[in-house]
């Protein structure tokens, strides 16, 4: 199992080197989800790499955010570059990104970043699919769970094992970008997670801030599952950090152990929030998973260790060699690593011995001192024919001949294609006034009101149209498309249940399907729902259109951290709706931020979570048990529709989450040009300003 270290600066990648990372993952230019590390420029990049395939070290590219249309060019730039300079693999998000950098650089192996949100078997299978060699796990997923995808699993997992754990399911967090323009998905996150809030209009706790995780105590059984890679987190800490956490998972997994009392203490004092958890790992979720970064002084010794630790190298690259001291013949030495690079030099001829005579163990111990390099001889074979004399200089350069065609074998850069950047051709945008698109949260919602009002798409939950079959019936007969929304997680052990749910629906007679995760879209396929791509398939730019049109998608949502004018642009092979009211979702958590601050399930209970300014947020319960936090205004678009017609989409989507029937059905009449309803306080969301 490979030690993934994190390396935000140039220390930080010499750190997990000499700590004995497998890999490091790192940041080069705009597109990777730490912007506010220290990442690498080109001079810096080529070095990293070069330490890196010196030790054995891979180095894998984090690439793995969001791009706009007119980003998509510099992102296959930066891939490009950091192939031709021998990058391992890049981490992808953007399925149009994916696209990209496997047109412009083929050969580069790719990974499906966490930020994909892959958290079932279906997805790893469509990440394989789609020519990704390795996924990233989710980090909410139970032993259980990673060790069935693992077992069925195409290509390499990849799971967290330490370092900071997100309240929201990675690649689904919209709070910082709607509430402050700086998107995780964009790699500016503000965290506001880490802020205070509470319940009952007190921001007294903090009930999305979680503590960071540790796996120590869990390595043997990752192996046993079959995880490929444990990641560590952390390229915004320091290169002492990196050097501690580093150190104590490459020496426990080396050695075949779990990390000791003493080593996890090292863990806790390098850096940790009021301890560990390993719940998610365990299934054990709830309020003592909590918890917030104390003040306390720093780990002097142990940073000071540190420090003189990645100065020097604790794991060099074994070799064996074979050397031949003949008559009448070059001396040679030949160096063989365990990757398979061998090099053969010769030296100058014996001479007869005047006095003494050389010894096949002192040719060997004069060729073994690799002292300052970075190898160390673990085997050798010495032939020295009796009677014969070489100087001790003559043999210290073979060695230094050998040691340097080594290294140039060891980081010589890979044979790999590269192509210019191909745009998609423009597609005109359509001129269609944009259908109305209702998705709603409860069957109660659904009045004789709205559907008199004659929208083009009713969607439910699927919970929700399954337990409701009249209502099914009504919007059917009404002649109204009838949908389901799909969760966004559902994973494998909860398949059975939602298979149940959309075969009921099916026989209800819905056959359009809303999916918002790459794990699920087989599962509507497969029962012959018509597929529309949510909006937390994250639709950035015109090459993800175009993918999603590939993989069998009817319809597609734009993203709302688009501007409108971004909108507009997109190449639309696909038709487009937009996100153009509601209540928009910050939000899907794992964990009950409800039951942990309130002790006890109260998901009936139209909860609502406040912020230190008094702002409410509500909380409502998601399918599978869990939470959905939506922002406390409302998105409203209905006086804006010259903008939203400029932009060429095909469908306007409302989305209702706590309103009554009373206000869907006035929103709607709005939407369609009736009446002058509108929220009481009320968002454009991020339409009409740059998202960071």
């Amino acid at each position: 199992m490979e030690i993934l270290s994190p390396a935000g600066s140039p220390e930080a990648v010499r750190a997990a080197v000499y700590a004995g990372a497998d890999a490091v993952y790192l940041g080069y230019g705009p597109f990777n989800a730490r912007r506010n590390a220290r990442n690498f420029n080109r001079e810096e990049l080529e070095e990293a790499i070069h330490l890196c395939h010196l030790y054995g070290v891979k180095v894998y590219l984090t690439l793995n955010t969001l791009a706009s249309d007119r980003e998509v060019a510099q992102a296959a730039q930066v891939a490009v570059e950091a192939s031709s300079l021998g990058v391992d693999a890049i981490l992808v998000q953007d399925m149009g990104l994916l696209q990209v950098v496997g047109q412009v650089a083929p050969d580069v192996h790719l990974h499906a970043s966490t930020q994909m949100t892959i958290h079932n078997l279906d997805g790893v299978k469509r990440c394989a699919d789609l020519g990704l060699t390795r996924a990233v796990l989710s980090r909410e997923l139970s032993a259980k769970e990673i060790s069935y995808i693992c077992a069925h699993s195409p290509i390499e997992i990849e799971t967290f094992v330490h370092g900071a754990l997100c309240m929201c399911y990675s690649g689904q967090c919209f709070f910082s970008s709607v509430l402050g323009g700086r998107s995780g998905n964009r790699g500016l996150c503000a965290q506001p997670c880490r802020l205070s809030y509470g319940w009952k209009g007190k921001a007294d706790h903090y009930p999305l801030s979680l503590k960071d995780m540790s796996l120590a105590g869990h390595l043997n059984q990752l192996q046993d599952m079959g995880v490929a890679c444990a990641k560590i987190e952390g390229r915004m800490k320091r290169p002492e950090y990196v050097w501690v956490v580093t150190k104590v998972y490459a020496d426990a997994l080396r050695e075949g152990r779990e990390p000791t009392a003493e080593e996890v203490a090292q863990l806790t004092a390098a850096f940790s929030r009021q301890g560990f958890t390993d719940g998610y790992f365990m299934g054990d979720k709830g309020a003592h998973m909590f918890g917030v970064r104390e003040q306390q002084p720093e780990p002097k010794e142990l940073f000071a260790a540190a420090r003189a630790g990645y100065d020097k190298p604790t794991q060099l690259v074994p070799v064996t060699l074979n050397a031949s001291i003949q008559a009448d013949a070059p001396a040679s030495l030949t160096l063989t690593d365990q990757d398979g690079h061998t090099v053969t030099v010769t030296g100058p001829a014996p001479e007869a011995a005047r006095t003494r005579a050389l010894e096949a163990e002192d040719v060997a111990a004069q060729l073994s001192k690799t002292g300052g390099t970075p190898y160390r001889v673990e085997g050798y074979q010495v032939e020295v024919e009796a009677g014969l004399s070489l100087p001790r200089s003559a043999l210290n350069a073979l060695r230094r001949d050998a040691v340097e065609q080594l290294s140039t074998q060891r980081t010589a850069l890979p044979q790999r294609r590269h192509f210019p950047y191909e745009p998609l051709p423009k597609v005109a945008n359509s001129t269609q006034v944009p259908a109305l698109y209702v998705t709603l949260h409860s069957a109660q919602q659904c009045s004789q009101e709205l559907l008199e009002a004659q929208p083009a798409r009713i969607a439910l939950p699927v919970d929700e149209a399954a337990r409701h079959p009249q209502v099914v019936a009504d919007i059917l007969a009404h002649g109204i498309q009838a949908a389901v929304v799909l969760p966004r997680i559902c994973w494998d052990g909860e398949l059975d249940t939602l298979n149940q749910q959309l075969t009921v629906c099916k026989e209800l007679g819905i056959s359009h399907a809303l999916v918002g995760n790459l794990g699920l879209l087989d599962v509507a396929r497969d029962l012959g729902f018509t597929l529309h791509g949510d909006y937390g398939l994250q639709v950035f730019n015109s090459h993800g259109v175009e993918e999603y049109r590939c993989l069998g998608l009817a319809s597609l949502t734009a993203s709302f951290e688009l501007k409108l004018a971004q909108i507009r642009d997109l190449s639309k092979t696909l038709p487009v709706e937009l996100l153009a009211y509601g209540r928009l979702p910050l939000m899907i958590t794992e964990n009950c931020a409800m039951k942990a601050g309130a002790g006890q399930c109260c998901c009936g209970n139209g909860n609502t979570l406040t912020d230190r300014r008094g702002v409410g947020f509500p909380v409502l319960k998601a399918w599978g048990c869990r939470n959905e936090i939506f922002n406390a205004d409302t998105l409203f678009l209905a006086d804006k529709s010259g903008d939203y017609l400029r932009a060429g989409v095909s469908g306007l989507q409302l989305l209702f989450t706590t309103e009554d029937a009373h206000t869907v059905v006035d929103m709607v009449r709005r939407y369609q040009g009736v009446g002058d309803a509108a929220p009481t306080g009320y968002t454009r969301g991020l339409y009409y300003r740059d998202v960071e």
